[in-house]
């Protein structure tokens, strides 16, 4: 069901987390996203409470860094298309905005915060690079809310000439394309040494059997609840855990016996 971990590539979020909590990294990746020069970034210390863990909620933040005017940036890798992503972005900005507050802490004390999703598909189908999103008034759009609250999608299938060259590069590299500047061979060079973390390796491996495990749990449990709910729950978690809609049609057909076209059928009805 998992990759490899020597064949992991930066669009791979368990990559994509490791090179990103190095700020060497993840301060040049957004400059180029946002086209703002940052002085700093750091991981606040809640960092610690979403780590690698198969245990959360279904979700767990890739990155998590503040930088120097105190601005918080949430970075995810998604490489699997799915339809609820728009409500994934709302979810982890409340798990953000949370973690950001301590209890009973003004709620003015909120931070400025960024989601950013780098997909490697377009989830809205415009073509563009870059899909940027603040609340702002239906009656007149000119008028923001003024939340501070900015949510970030990117697309490294972008066909618009929308973003600079320098981001076009960074999203053709995650692409899978060979890296064409400095930066992107940097990142380059950074996952081939990450391949070669004999401690790492095994954090992918311990992670993976947890979601393993979390996943034939699920899966007995719609069981026992009858076959419709047992291939509902296997879709649910294999959407869960990343798998694209070839690999969840292959686990139909294994664990429920179907052939070809009812799995794809099933994956229509409960998963699309």
């Amino acid at each position: 069901m998992a990759k490899n971990f020597y064949e992991l590539e930066l669009r791979d979020d368990f990559m994509f987390s490791l090179i990103m909590r190095d700020p060497k990294y993840c301060k040049p990746f957004l400059e180029r996203v946002l086209g703002v020069k940052i002085a700093r970034i750091e991981y606040p210390k809640f960092q610690e409470t979403i780590d690698f863990s198969a245990d959360a909620k279904g979700v767990r933040l890739d990155i998590l860094a503040e930088d120097e005017k105190g601005v918080v940036y949430n970075i995810e890798m998604q490489a699997t298309k799915n339809q609820n992503l728009p409500k994934r972005t709302r979810y982890y900005q409340g798990m953000v905005d949370l973690n950001i507050l301590e209890k009973g802490e003004d709620y003015r004390n909120l931070k400025c915060s960024f989601i950013i999703f780098v997909c490697t598909f377009d989830l809205f189908g415009e073509g563009r690079h870059i899909y940027t999103f603040e609340n702002r008034c239906i009656q007149n759009p000119e008028l923001r809310l003024g939340d501070e609250a900015i949510k970030i999608i990117l697309n490294t299938k972008g066909t618009m000439d929308d973003v600079t060259p320098e981001l076009k590069k960074l999203l053709d590299y995650i692409d899978g394309k060979m890296p064409q500047d400095d930066f992107t061979r940097e990142l380059d060079e950074a996952v081939k040494s990450a391949r070669k973390n004999e401690r790492w390796r095994l954090d992918y491996m311990t992670l993976q059997m947890q979601y393993q495990e979390k996943y034939e749990a699920g899966l007995e449990r719609g069981l026992e609840r009858g076959l419709e709910r047992g291939k509902k729950v296997l879709i649910e978690m294999a959407r869960e855990f990343g798998l694209s809609d070839e690999a969840i049609i292959r686990q139909l057909q294994e664990k429920m016996g179907l052939s070809p076209e009812e799995a794809a059928d099933c994956l229509d009805r409960y998963g699309r």
